[in-house]
């Protein structure tokens, strides 16, 4: 089943003054807002039996107050999150016992045909389609964890009737809630928690007085049953959105086992939250994470979900995160840890056109989810205000009523959300609406499930139509819906709002890792709410149909949960390398793959590694693994501080005795060049042979005039399965080219033996000469 994530929730309260009035003047308490606290953990003093109490002791001495105390870690991280104000603050970071103390961060939502799309539903006649028939049924023993907006359990999509027993080992639990019963989980859904106190915190403790924010598992959102659904939701026959993409929806992990964490509510989802939720998937047992949020570019030791993902990584736990709807600008990543997944999104070859025809004669192809009654068959008034960017925009109140009723409005899209600009003409009387894109989204067009009579259309389609209306004395358009078109050309397509590169946490990392079906994407959907999220929507559908890079993070965690089946002694580290060196740079027309912003070539800032190819990852040939004690050599070439680098891997006896001379040293599956002071970039890696017991691979490279590259040695002779060897890349940017500020080139590297080739791409950028 395929599924997506929200672009976005409404902005975080991030602190909130509490006013007491007494009876001659106006008092103002200190702002308090959440802190995470890193206590030092193998510190603990005998006289306190547990972490628990030792951390509880700690708060004391700056706070008698018992609600001050949120969470205390001992998985996720060592230490506790308290509502603190500022000076209280300040005194815990003077403790002896206190590494450091940080203000809790707050994230967001990055919001049938992929199984076919990915070859997943490959003839169980061949042998392809019986071995991917046989790892689903083993992936039994995989569990992903959720972390997200809930679930809604009810979903045919966590049907457990081909379920065989939970395993054993499995020491999750379903929470009970008003609105969430116990009883809800199965042998499919094995887990339901949820975490609110940072949120609960931040919003004053409001949302327990609204019925739609009840402290429980149930998704009153729609983007966490969605996700879940995407990852390892069960078949689900003639399964549709009101009528759209029509067959049988499923997961990409079909018998894995979901348990759900729900981290996020109505103001977004809080560190802290994160943080606890994180904590307790991992000791709940989860073998994947996945998680379709993110928040600005941090320092890792400030970034909560690295920090969680760190310990995760180092028990066998693979972390697959968006990248973020960023795009298509430059360093919009979120999630960028070597440790982490991260994936951006693309098209499928799935459509949902629809038609607005203008009173010049002409016709322009969009598409749309509209499903009501349509506009009728003549053609009505077109409107559009070209010189209010207010009304340009259908921002809400913006649009005259007497100007726009009965006629269809052309709004460009941005700043609001798409359903809103439908609602808001809507409510003025509108009778249709032309979405028109422009330079920010380019081409890329995503179908929404609007209101009322709407087509999303391409910038130059939109410019076209803006300059129709502006150049003609009486303006007219109509409205067509397509339904639902199959084999679309050229796809995959890389999505305009997918977040790009570089890497500004470290540039020596190339990210994102790869890319999956991120773009009207349909899956399990919760009751609560509508499909558009509008207070107006009453309507209710058991699936939707969502984009984001939301929507490719669970593609990924539910493959890794394939591969984890297929080799359950692989790292996460040797899954994500499986999964980056067999993706593909072509598209169904055997051209590279392009970029919806502009429509031209893509780059590796944007699809990273290449698009998933489930098939090719499950037999890569070979792999580039890490330890836990690399990841840490290469925290320690950043130059962090020993306290920061014992943050994030919750060690105490760290000394950075080892740290590589350059962070681009770590054994990643691909390469980011920066050529500075310096012309020549030398980088090792080592690959290890899963494929047969004699392979020999031999090296082509790829890219820039730019650039010379020359491997060592070029050829790679491996005598048994399990064998290491290493190679040495040198990068030498050539005398008298000088492309400072000239923008990134990039190009290849494939490691090839018969029907493997084991590809890393690589990125050059100039920072200096």
């Amino acid at each position: 089943m395929a599924m997506a994530m929200a672009m976005a929730m409404p902005s975080p309260f991030w602190s909130f003054f509490i006013l007491l009035l007494f009876p001659c003047f106006l008092s103002v308490m200190a702002v308090k807002q959440t802190y995470i606290v890193h206590m030092k953990h193998h510190q603990k003093p005998s006289s306190f039996e547990t972490h628990h109490d030792w951390y509880t002791a700690n708060l004391q001495t700056v706070s008698s107050d018992p609600s001050s105390l949120l969470y205390t870690y001992t998985t996720a991280y060592h230490g506790y999150a308290a509502s603190l104000d500022r000076d209280q603050a300040e005194s815990l970071r003077r403790s002896d016992s206190v590494l450091n103390v940080y203000e809790e961060s707050v994230y967001s939502l990055h919001t049938t045909r992929t199984p076919e799309f990915l070859g997943l539903n490959t003839d169980l006649g061949s042998s392809a389609g019986l071995r991917i028939q046989a790892l689903d049924q083993a992936s039994q023993d995989v569990v992903i964890g959720v972390l997200d907006t809930g679930v809604w359990a009810e979903s045919k999509s966590f049907d457990d009737s081909e379920m065989s027993a939970v395993p054993s080992r499995w020491r999750g639990q379903c929470e009970s809630g008003v609105d969430f019963h116990p009883s809800l989980c199965n042998k499919k859904l094995i887990g339901a928690r949820s975490f609110s106190k940072g949120f609960r915190m931040a919003s004053g403790g409001r949302f327990m007085k609204e019925p739609k924010e009840n402290e429980s598992p149930r998704d009153q959102d729609g983007h966490g049953t969605h996700t879940a659904s995407t990852a390892a939701g069960s078949h689900v026959a003639n399964a549709s959105f009101l009528g759209y993409a029509s067959g049988i929806a499923r997961g990409m992990a079909t018998h894995a086992r979901v348990a759900t964490y729900k981290v996020c509510w109505r103001d977004g989802c809080f560190g802290s939250d994160i943080l606890a939720g994180m904590d307790r998937a991992i000791a709940d047992g989860v073998d994947v994470l996945s998680l379709s949020l993110g928040g600005g570019s941090a320092p890792y030791y400030r970034d909560t979900i690295a920090i969680g993902a760190f310990t995760a990584m180092e028990m066998g736990i693979f972390v697959s995160c968006s990248a973020g709807n960023g795009g298509p600008g430059r360093a919009s990543l979120a999630n960028e840890a070597p440790w982490i997944t991260t994936v951006g999104a693309g098209t499928l070859d799935r459509d949902f056109p629809a038609f607005a025809q203008i009173g010049n004669g002409k016709q322009f192809a969009g598409v749309s989810l509209y499903s009501g009654n349509g506009m009728g068959s003549k053609a009505v008034g077109l409107v559009y205000d070209k010189g209010n960017s207010s009304s340009s925009l259908c921002l809400p109140g913006s649009l005259d009523p007497a100007r726009v009723r009965g006629k269809v409005v052309l709004c460009d899209r941005g700043l609001n959300a798409r359903v809103e600009k439908g609602e808001v003409v809507r409510d003025a009387g509108g009778l249709g609406m032309i979405l028109a894109n422009t330079a920010a989204s380019g081409e890329e067009l995503v179908a929404d499930s609007h209101l009322l009579p709407a087509v999303a259309v391409g910038k130059m389609a939109g410019d076209l139509i803006r300059d129709y209306v502006g150049s003609s004395s009486n303006p007219t358009a109509l409205l067509n819906f397509g339904g639902t078109v199959l084999n679309v050309r050229p796809s995959p397509v890389v999505a305009a709002f997918s977040s790009r590169g570089p890497n500004v946490v470290t540039p020596q990392i190339l990210k994102p890792d790869l890319i999956g079906p991120g773009v009207n994407i349909l899956a399990a959907w919760s009751e609560a709410v509508g499909p558009t999220g509008l207070a107006k929507d009453t309507r209710k559908t058991q699936f939707n149909i969502m984009s984001g890079t939301s929507m490719s993070c669970p593609h990924i965690s539910g493959l890794a949960a394939l591969l984890k089946a297929a080799h359950p002694n692989w790292s996460p580290t040797a899954i994500k390398s499986a999964l980056m060196t067999s993706a593909y740079n072509q598209d169904n027309t055997q051209s590279p793959l392009r970029d919806a912003a502009g429509g031209g070539s893509s780059t590796p800032w944007a699809h990273g590694s290449g698009h998933v190819d489930p098939q090719k990852a499950l037999s890569p040939g070979l792999i580039y693994d890490a330890k836990p004690e690399d990841y840490i050599a290469f925290l320690c070439s950043l130059n962090y501080g020993v306290d920061q680098v014992q943050a994030i891997t919750k060690r105490a006896n760290i000394t950075c005795s080892r740290r590589f001379r350059d962070p681009g040293e770590l054994n990643y599956p691909s390469f980011s060049v920066l050529f500075g002071k310096t012309r020549v970039v030398r980088y090792s890696r080592e690959l290890t042979n899963v494929g047969s017991a004699a392979s020999t691979y031999n090296v082509t490279v790829g890219g820039p005039s730019s650039v010379g590259v020359k491997v060592t040695p070029p050829k790679l002779v491996f005598r048994q399965i399990g064998e290491k060897l290493s190679y040495t890349v040198t990068f030498v940017a050539k005398k008298g080219i000088n492309r400072v500020g000239s923008g990134p080139e990039f190009g290849w590297i494939v490691w090839s033996k018969e029907q493997h080739h084991v590809r890393s791409p690589v990125s050059y950028e100039w920072t200096q000469m």
